[in-house]
C-alpha cells in the first residue's frame, strides 16, 4: 500500500464513456480517488450516491471526485446513468489501477476466499501527493468524513 506523503501513482485507464483518462491531467488540483468493489451492489451504490449528494460540497472546496472499480465500461456507464453519478468513474477491468495502490487484495467471504478491491479512499492534493488515505471505509457516512479532511 501506498503512504501519505508519496507521489500519487498515475493512472492510465478508460472512463466509462470510454474515453482515455490520466490522473496526471488534474496536476493543481484535489483529487478524491475512492475505489470500490463493484458498480451497483449495496455499498458501493451507498457510498457513490453520498459522493452526488454532497458532489457540489467538494466542488466548493475545489475537489474532484473520482470513482474506480474493477468494472467494465459498460457496467460503469450503466451504474452511472441509473444513480445519475456526476463525476468520472473508471474503468479497472483488468485491476492494474488497483494494484498501482495496493488496493487490490484477498477478501473472504463465507469461508471462501478471493481477490478484490478493498475499499479505500485516497486524497491526492494539488502537487500530486498523497494527503490522505481512508482504508477499510464504511459507505455510510463516508462522504462526510473526506469532506471533513478536506
Amino acid at each position: 500500500m501506498i503512504k501519505i506523503g508519496q507521489k500519487a501513482p498515475e493512472l492510465k485507464l478508460t472512463d466509462s464513456t470510454g474515453a482515455s483518462f490520466q490522473l496526471l491531467s488534474f496536476k493543481g488540483k484535489t483529487v478524491v480517488l475512492y475505489f470500490y468493489p463493484k458498480a451497483d451492489t449495496p455499498g458501493c451504490t451507498t457510498e457513490s450516491c453520498e459522493f452526488r449528494d454532497h458532489s457540489e460540497a467538494f466542488a466548493a472546496k475545489g475537489a474532484v471526485i473520482i470513482g474506480i472499480s474493477p468494472d467494465t465500461e459498460r457496467a460503469q456507464t450503466k451504474f452511472q446513468k441509473r444513480f445519475d453519478l456526476p463525476f468520472t468513474l473508471l474503468a479497472d477491468a483488468d485491476h492494474t489501477g488497483a494494484e498501482a495502490y495496493g488496493v487490490w487484495r484477498e477478501k473472504s467471504m463465507y469461508g471462501r476466499t478471493y481477490m478484490g478491491v478493498a475499499r479505500t479512499t485516497f486524497v491526492i492534493g494539488p502537487d500530486g501527493k498523497i494527503a490522505h488515505i481512508f482504508d477499510k471505509v464504511k459507505p455510510a457516512g463516508h462522504a462526510e468524513e473526506v469532506l471533513a479532511v478536506l
